[in-house]
């Protein structure tokens, strides 16, 4: 299931493009993996009409974090420029278990926790998306109607062959793990949720291309033109490294309190930062080209980082809780309790992180090891102005974060 992938270069390549499709073409496109094609999303904007894009959640868990918003931001950006959304929760595949990426059979949830998790993703999903201008939809709603003879019919429309082309499936099959014949049926029903929906554009992250483009398969099967895939990249996470992931304890949860949300944002590295303006934040294109044009001039990335953490807390909490966030982090970091001269340190990682006591001996703020587990029982160690209370903390690579032991040993600390 194979499609010539679209090139993401300047948009000024595409001919024939008036300004203002231009620069909804880059909107778009801002952020994104791979588009699958460019020239049918250019003839589906000229033609005007408001276009129906599609993505699609199982409510797997009751929360979510900022990598699960790259998605949810995308649709944002196609409702700013005119489109219709659909939210699609999975509440009937979610019974099934999405198996990307996994090497083992998923345990498909019960009705009641999907119900109560999809209750819980309107709410939060909302905070970015205009509900007058959404559409939520749930799957159960054509497949619960579809009935076995349905379901079977659907299943002769693909074949094993291949579905082992998916390359979880494949590894899985050449593992001699075992595969369930039910998660077959997973990209089938993803790939008729856009027959139903009559979907334009679906968004899915770089790990979804498999089933994206079972959707178009589908389509065209009955009928329908073949929806745009536009896939979105996996936000890494505070350590810029691994995925976003609340197992890896590298996420910031969109519920979690302002001071925590806005904290987590800036601990994360220079680099980091533009990549989460890319993908998270709703400046424009120019804006964020300036931010970076004053950064390479001098100034100082810290003030950005604030913006974009200021941005982010008010979006999910709303701006008095941005102004008390930053207010409380100047408090802690900027109130006259750390010295000018606070060295910087810049530590080398193995790209998952290191333990607090290594990095209190490595700073030189402890002279070995030990020296550090008893000033960290004794409490008289600080990260962000935090006590730490725990001695099996792990400072996650690509962090920087302010530590201090005692009353007069400080360091800014960088994990690379």
């Amino acid at each position: 299931m194979t499609e010539p992938t679209a090139k993401l270069g300047p948009v000024s390549d595409a001919p024939a493009l008036s300004p203002e499709l231009a620069s909804a073409l880059a909107m778009i496109k801002r952020g994104s993996d791979e588009l699958l094609l460019e020239a049918e999303l250019v003839e589906r904007l000229k033609s005007g009409r408001p276009l129906r894009v599609k993505a699609g959640f199982d409510p797997t868990a009751p929360d979510l974090h900022l990598g699960h918003t790259v998605l949810i931001n995308k649709l944002r950006h196609f409702q700013d420029l005119g489109h219709h959304i659909l939210f699609l929760i999975g509440d009937f595949t979610g019974m099934i278990g999405d198996p990307t990426g996994k090497n083992a059979t998923r345990p498909p949830l019960t009705r009641e926790q999907i119900e109560q998790n999809a209750r819980t993703y309107q709410e939060q999903v909302f905070k970015i998306l205009d509900p007058a201008k959404t559409e939520i939809c749930f799957n159960s709603k054509w497949f619960e109607t579809m009935g076995a003879a349905g379901m079977i019919k659907l299943a002769a429309l693909s074949t094993v062959a291949r579905m082992l082309e998916r390359d979880d499936f494949g590894k899985r099959y050449g593992n001699n793990q075992p595969i369930a014949i039910h998660e077959f049926l997973y990209p089938l029903c993803q790939g008729y949720d856009s027959v139903a929906m009559r979907a334009d554009v679906e968004l899915g992250g770089t790990d979804q291309k498999f089933n994206l483009l079972m959707g178009r398969e589908l389509q065209k099967h009955y009928g329908q033109p073949p929806q745009v895939v536009l896939m979105m990249p996996l936000l890494e996470g505070l350590d810029g490294v691994n995925k976003m992931s609340k197992s890896l304890g590298n996420y910031v949860g969109i519920s979690e309190p302002p001071r925590e949300i806005f904290g987590k944002l800036m601990s994360i590295s220079d680099v980091l930062m533009w990549r989460y303006y890319e993908l998270l934040s709703f400046r424009g294109n120019e804006e964020i080209a300036r931010l970076k044009q004053d950064v390479a001039q001098g100034r100082n990335p810290r003030d950005v980082k604030v913006l974009l953490a200021q941005e982010i807390v008010a979006r999910f909490h709303g701006e008095q809780a941005a102004v008390e966030a930053l207010e409380e982090f100047n408090a802690r970091f900027r109130g006259g309790a750390l010295p000018d001269d606070m060295p910087e340190v810049k530590l080398a990682s193995d790209g998952v992180g290191l333990p607090i006591a290594q990095v209190l001996k490595a700073a030189g703020l402890c002279d070995s090891t030990s020296e550090a587990m008893r000033m960290i029982t004794q409490g008289g160690v600080k990260a962000d102005g935090e006590k730490v209370a725990d001695k099996s903390l792990v400072i996650a690579a690509g962090a920087t974060v302010v530590l201090q032991v005692g009353k007069r040993k400080f360091a800014r600390v960088t994990l690379n």
